[in-house]
């Protein structure tokens, strides 16, 4: 009988090896950010901005079905095999970005790599929950987030100097045939599967078998349902900043860099804060911390939409990224520390199918409103949404763990 020990010093490497890979993750979908929405108006000659956040309507679609998919798939095949999956479906997204005539192309690459970043992004943190245990969830989400996002960053800072010397096509996606090999390769010779994991943590843990999954963690369970809202708000306003953003910014006469520097800051600063954050978690109520991280996204997005003073909007892209580091690693261990390990898998993945599910709403509302009533209050009215999701946060969520085991009013109705 094989003995595992659950925590992040006792298996470190493996975990490395998985903040590895999400960075190689992170890095695909970075490639885009400060990049499509120039390339559709400059290349294709797209003028309707509902038509250019196509794009991440796609990838929005795709990533969400994927996050689901990897609750039945869970049933079925192994961590490792889904993450395996992931990386050899992303294979062909630098090609079809590189080698674009249509739009249609753009698309495609999306719908690709919508269905990679929800099996290997899904993978990789379901295990890492696995195999950290319950005393360190918030830290090793933080690192895993951190790697993540600073590579999504630093990418997007990539692309777009790379833009600026050579254009939009072709010359910005040609780092994203390294990221897809290397993810593959590593995940293919080094990762091993974590299953055991779950079934040690299963046999000694104490919360309650969730009776309705779906249900509890879409709108029943107070904690699990109202991270789930805020996580769909948060992946709204992210679309909004990513198809947006760069378009408003350069009606502003922002150039091609300095596009690229304020959409890098963001991620980089969501990243690189999510190591604080994280652990913040671990010690600190997290209600409190997701209500004061929405809110801080909701000033910051109105900074954004009013800005045009270069220095201002990094100040309020580091804010952004400040306030997204802050819910970020803690809604997934909120959702973790919840949920019964036989059903963690299930949990997470129709969290982050709404969660992703806001990157289809996020684009379509704000293609359409910027369309009606222009970027500027399109971009406001996300703002608003934000902030009233901060409160829904405030008004709803309990704060400790301890309300988990015990028979305690605010989650009571949830357990079974």
């Amino acid at each position: 009988m094989v003995i595992v020990k659950t925590g992040l010093k006792e298996n470190w490497q493996q975990f490395s090896l998985l903040v590895l890979v999400n960075a190689f993750v992170g890095a695909m979908i970075g490639l885009e950010r400060a990049v499509l929405p120039g390339l559709g108006k400059s290349v294709f000659g797209l003028d309707a901005n509902a038509a250019i956040l196509s794009f991440i309507m796609a990838f929005g679609i795709t990533k969400a079905i994927s996050n689901y998919s990897v609750a039945k798939l869970s049933k079925r095949f192994n961590r490792k095999q889904i993450l395996m999956a992931g990386w050899w479906i992303a294979l062909p997204v630098p090609f079809l970005l590189m080698y674009a005539d249509s739009w249609a192309w753009i698309i495609t690459a999306n719908i690709l790599l919508g269905i990679n970043q929800g099996l290997a992004w899904s993978s990789t943190v379901i295990m890492k929950v696995d195999i950290v245990g319950q005393k360190n969830r918030g830290l090793a989400m933080g690192i895993n987030e951190f790697a993540g996002y600073l590579s999504v960053g630093l990418a997007s800072y990539l692309a777009s100097f790379i833009a600026s010397k050579y254009g939009y096509a072709y010359f910005p996606f040609i780092p994203g045939l390294f990221f897809a090999a290397a993810g593959l390769l590593v995940s293919a010779f080094l990762i091993k599967d974590t299953t055991q994991f779950v079934v040690a943590e299963s046999a000694v843990s104490k919360i309650a078998l969730l009776k309705n999954v779906w249900n509890e963690t879409s709108w029943k369970h107070q904690n699990i349902s109202t991270v789930t809202l805020n996580g769909l708000v948060n992946n709204m306003n992210d679309a909004v900043v990513w198809g947006l953003l760069p378009i408003l910014l350069l009606q502003k006469n922002f150039s091609i860099q300095e596009i690229g520097i304020i959409a890098g800051v963001y991620p980089t600063v969501w990243g690189v804060m999510q190591l604080f954050t994280g652990k913040m978690g671990d010690v600190y109520c997290k209600k409190q911390i997701i209500t004061i991280g929405m809110l801080t996204q909701a000033i910051a997005i109105v900074l954004l939409a009013v800005s045009s003073q270069f220095m201002l909007l990094i100040a309020a892209a580091v804010l952004l990224g400040l306030g997204t580091a802050l819910v970020y690693p803690n809604f997934l261990t909120v959702v973790a520390e919840s949920t019964h390990p036989s059903q963690r898998a299930e949990t997470l993945s129709i969290f982050r199918f709404w969660r992703d599910s806001g990157y289809v709403i996020g684009a379509l509302l704000a293609g359409i409103l910027a369309d009606m009533i222009g970027m500027s209050a399109a971009i406001l009215i996300i703002a608003g949404i934000t902030g009233t999701a901060s409160l829904v946060a405030h008004f709803r969520m309990c704060c400790t763990l301890k309300q988990l085991y015990a028979s305690d009013e605010c989650l009571q109705p949830a357990l079974h």
